[in-house]
């Protein structure tokens, strides 16, 4: 290699993979992840419900917005379903939580524990 030659290196986060392994994994664990939280089987669960028009109550109504979760393979774009509740009068919301991905989930738990063990 010549001196002075500048070799730019991917920035950590940057979502720049040079092993295509490690490419295939998160590739793989995010399309699983996705499979796992749709909220297919709550809607079928539900899919008895109607609203004051005689429509189905609970519809899915798009994703949140994408976003970032550092796992031990590193960091993985997911987006969370959403589902609306057309509502009836005088009746509490019905909602839907993922318990796999929550809301404000940033980090897995297993990084969670690693990163917090020591500050106790």
């Amino acid at each position: 290699m010549e001196e002075g030659s500048v070799v730019s290196l991917p920035r950590p986060g940057s979502g720049v993979v040079s092993d295509p392994l490690l490419a295939v994994l998160r590739e793989g664990a995010r399309r699983m992840l996705m499979q796992a939280v749709e909220v297919e089987a709550f809607l079928a669960a539900h899919g008895e419900l109607t609203d004051g028009q005689g429509r189905r109550r609970l519809v899915r109504n798009g994703h949140a917005p994408e976003r970032q979760i550092q796992t031990g393979i590193g960091p993985l774009e997911v987006r969370r379903p959403k589902v609306r509740d057309r509502g009836v009068a005088g009746e509490e919301p019905i909602r839907f939580t993922s318990a796999i991905l929550p809301a404000y989930l940033r980090r897995t738990r297993n990084l969670e524990e690693r990163c917090c063990r020591g500050s106790t």
